[in-house]
């Protein structure tokens, strides 16, 4: 089924899923990236069905690349893309996030980074648990930030506690307020998210 948002065309699936393939919490954030794409290189982890790849597309991201573990839900990103209009310039790319990361060596302007809260695919070595994990996560996309950039960073792990040292080595606010919907004013902790820089 196909839904509008922001100008975007989605794919949705409400009958053979508990997952939709739209985190409807997250279009705030979606619609920020649309409006702050314009003319940059947009990297989009833990993509998903790579929704916010499509905003970035539409707000005039002049390249993407988003990596997801999963061939479903990359699939399902190619036919949004696909749905609007978008292809050549948007890679899709499966990978485990961390080890990519640690392998690449491109630089973005605009950064994405939704993990889940806790991930042991058969395709990756170990167990990614955000709560552990998201240090070194934000390093390694840090390192990828090009000068003046930005990196959003959001989970809905409701425990989460963002570690000192990230607040201290980098300029971090946080901007969960802003990016929840209006639908979810009454659940404070449905995510958090946190505006990252280098400067």
């Amino acid at each position: 089924m196909e839904v509008n948002e922001g100008g975007a065309r989605l794919l949705v699936n409400l009958t053979d899923y508990l997952d939709t393939g739209l985190f409807l919490d997250h279009r705030p954030m979606r619609l920020r990236i649309q409006q702050e794409a314009a003319g940059k290189r947009f990297l989009n982890l833990f993509c998903y069905t790579g929704t916010a790849t499509v905003h970035a597309a539409k707000g005039g991201a002049r390249s993407s690349i988003s990596v997801d573990l999963s061939r479903t839900y990359l699939d399902w990103a190619r036919r949004n893309l696909s749905l609007n209009g978008f292809s050549d310039k948007h890679r899709l790319e499966q990978a485990d996030v961390m080890d990519w990361l640690e392998a690449h060596r491109e630089a973005y302007e605009l950064i994405f980074i939704d993990p889940p809260t806790f991930s042991n695919s058969k395709r990756m070595e170990g167990v990614f648990d955000v709560q552990r994990d998201h240090v070194r996560l934000i390093d390694l996309a840090v390192a990828r930030l090009a000068p003046g950039g930005v990196l959003y960073f959001s989970n809905n792990f409701r425990k989460f506690v963002l570690d000192e040292g990230v607040q201290q080595r980098y300029r971090v606010e946080e901007i969960s307020a802003s990016t929840r919907a209006p639908d979810f004013a009454r659940n404070d902790k449905i995510h958090r998210a946190w505006r990252i820089t280098t400067a």
